[in-house]
């Protein structure tokens, strides 16, 4: 008997068997058939965890969370950097490197990556323990080993790469101009034109497959930072490896479906904000991108080799470290309880991937019960028609959670706004992306304008100087071909500014920047090109920019609701309180038919229960209403006869 239970166990907590019979025509399994989970190690230790301390926190994780589907362990960025004095996220100089340019695991915090090994002890003991294995990896190739100007691995032959006669360095490939816009000491792009900056992208995955490397998190190429070169030379190299890596992407500041649009195929996972934290406006801020992504059908689209996935970043909860910080987890999570539920139900309902980012070795018995809530997970691998629900109220409770202080009068939400001009960047194929055109001012001076005005009265056109920078001369004769037809774009206010796209640092969510005006220098982020048809492409990700009259809010408040099915019939409906008071949220039966016409709900009676309260609300064939604390949620089961 007792086996017969334990088997049943284990069936429920596997994917849905229908899921994991589909295949690809290549006979292989479908890879991210369902959003992902597991572990990150960024919001916890930042750039500093060692081979003891990841090895203890996957031991953990096989034990606690593996049975709730969290499955992979992720060591994030500069496991390569020494862990010594004057060493920092930004520092140059302090990567461990081998012969190739390659970045290899710091022996002191790795030790088993003696002898040339890399990550492979490491991850066969991760896999020993029923678990798989990822890393974090930045764009292109280190400053440091193009310093070092390190020969390119050719994988074909075994040896240096050459070509036309010539055996191709570092220095041929890296392009110093598209230096990572926040780790400008740290990474830059390579030129994937050449055979050469494709043969080190290829050595550097190859190696990856080598170790037993399972999960990829690709940082720099994605939002204000696209290089969809890289990302499409990548995809093509693991569509070619033996072992399936899983191919993810980040962060994804300004991102937008439009632009999710020209990558989802090639990739798995992909993040559409900047880095979340564990600050109530970092959560609010995810509201609206994941109601577009829902609109628009990219939940759990085509992916490589099997479906991809927008990625709302990890789950800061828990015991944390700091953003940036040189010094492993120390403090807890800056969400109250009511905030956590609510960021973890908008995952759910999201179908976001599942990467909690807090310290396992310290993973108390409250953060545990949030993460690994059987309906939250049931609802993120198995509901489908995931859409945000228009359809709901919300009025003032007075001092109760009575369902008669519904009946108080209507809450009137206070969200200010202004307008304000934004500059935003979007795919070149958008139409809105047409509208730049040039206009004279005297023999010396053009501007380059956005040639629709504003709604506002009087709001002038926002317009930037076409002319000549205060950069030396010899400067522009340097860089003079290179940037051939590009050009740099100054301030109306300050002519030592140019306009720049893409953000200087590693922004977090409520920090999305969409172009700004910064000291003149010869990098590809502050190039433009002015084509025919009236787009201005930006040169360092090739988005085109646009602008938008924006309607600011001072403050995120108001109530949300999302909705979806489950797999049995049942219905999921979450009502989330932005608002800095509890406030009564109600919505009627009759318009859960709006959303879900299919389910034909009209005139149905329906009863269930609240997750987080265990309340139990009875039958109702009229609306269903409960008190929500402020940053609080609500989850309801539904089942409609």
């Amino acid at each position: 008997m007792k086996l017969f239970v334990l088997i049943s166990f284990l069936l429920f907590l596997l994917p849905n068997p229908r899921v994991l019979s589909k295949t690809l025509s290549d006979g292989g399994p479908e890879r991210a058939s369902l959003p992902p989970r597991g572990w990150n190690s960024y919001d916890s230790f930042c750039w500093t965890i060692s081979e003891e301390e990841l090895l203890q926190s996957a031991e953990i994780i096989s034990n606690r969370l593996l049975p709730h589907g969290y499955e992979y362990v992720v060591v994030d960025y500069l496991w390569y950097r020494r862990k010594v004095k004057g060493a920092y996220p930004d520092s140059l100089g302090f990567d461990v490197i081998d012969e190739w340019g390659r970045m290899i695991p710091d022996p002191d915090r790795w030790p088993s990556s003696k002898g040339g090994k890399g990550f492979t002890e490491v991850a066969k003991k991760v896999h020993s323990m029923g678990l798989k294995f990822g890393i974090h990896v930045m764009r292109g190739i280190s400053t440091q080993a193009v310093n070092a100007n390190t020969p390119i691995l050719d994988t074909i032959s075994g040896g240096a790469y050459q070509e036309s006669g010539r055996k191709w360095t570092a220095k041929d490939i890296g392009i110093k101009e598209k230096a990572c816009a926040w780790m400008q000491h740290g990474f830059m792009s390579v030129d994937t034109k050449l055979g050469a900056g494709r043969a080190f992208l290829r050595s550097l995955y190859e190696q990856y497959a080598e170790w037993g490397i399972d999960f990829v998190k690709h940082d720099c190429v994605f939002g204000d930072d696209l290089d969809i070169n890289e990302i499409s030379i990548v995809s093509e190299v693991l569509k070619q490896l033996d072992h399936p890596i899983l191919y993810s992407l980040s962060p994804g500041t300004s991102v937008t479906p439009a632009m999710a649009k020209d990558v989802n195929g090639l990739v798995n996972m992909y993040r559409i904000t900047g880095d979340d934290w564990d600050s109530w406006r970092d959560v609010a801020a995810h509201f609206d991108v994941t109601r577009d992504f829902s609109t628009a059908s990219m939940i759990g689209a085509k992916g490589l080799l099997g479906k991809s996935w927008p990625d709302l970043d990890m789950l800061p909860l828990g015991w944390l470290t700091d953003p940036g910080s040189n010094e492993g987890p120390h403090r807890t999570c800056n969400l109250n309880p009511d905030e956590q539920r609510t960021q973890v139900t908008l995952w759910s309902m999201a179908k976001s991937p599942f990467m909690f980012g807090g310290d396992v070795r310290k993973l108390d018995e409250s953060t545990y019960n949030v993460i690994t809530n059987p309906t939250l997970l049931e609802i993120n691998w198995f509901s489908s028609n995931n859409m945000e629900f228009p359809y709901v109220t919300g009025t003032r409770a007075r001092g109760t959670d009575e369902v008669h202080s519904y009946q108080s009068r209507r809450y009137a939400i206070d969200v200010r706004t202004s307008d304000t001009q934004g500059l935003a960047l979007t795919s070149c194929s958008n139409s809105e992306a047409i509208g730049w055109s040039t206009e004279a001012l005297d023999e010396e001076f053009e501007k380059i304008c956005w040639k629709e005005k504003f709604k506002r009265k009087n709001q002038a056109m926002f317009c930037v100087y076409k002319g000549e920078s205060l950069l030396a001369s010899d400067e522009r004769m340097t860089y003079k071909q290179k940037y051939q037809g590009k050009l740099q774009l100054l301030s109306t206010d300050r002519r030592d500014f140019c306009l720049g796209a893409s953000s200087n640092e590693r922004l977090t969510a409520k920090e999305i920047k969409r172009g700004a005006f910064s000291p003149c220098r010869w990098e590809t982020n502050q190039m433009w090109e002015l084509n025919p048809n009236g787009t201005l492409v930006n040169g360092y990700s090739g988005l085109c920019a646009t602008m938008n009259s924006v309607k600011a809010k001072v403050s995120s408040v108001g109530t949300r609701s999302w909705i979806a099915t489950g797999s049995r019939g049942e219905i999921y409906v979450a009502f989330f309180n932005l608002n800095t008071r509890k406030t009564v949220i109600s919505a009627k039966i009759s318009d859960l038919a709006k959303a879900l016409p299919v389910q034909n709900l009209n005139g149905s009676s329906c009863k269930g229960r609240e997750v987080w309260s265990g309340k139990d609300i009875g039958l109702t064939n009229q609306s269903i209403t409960m008190a929500v604390n402020a940053h609080g949620c609500a989850l309801f089961v539904l089942n409609c006869d």
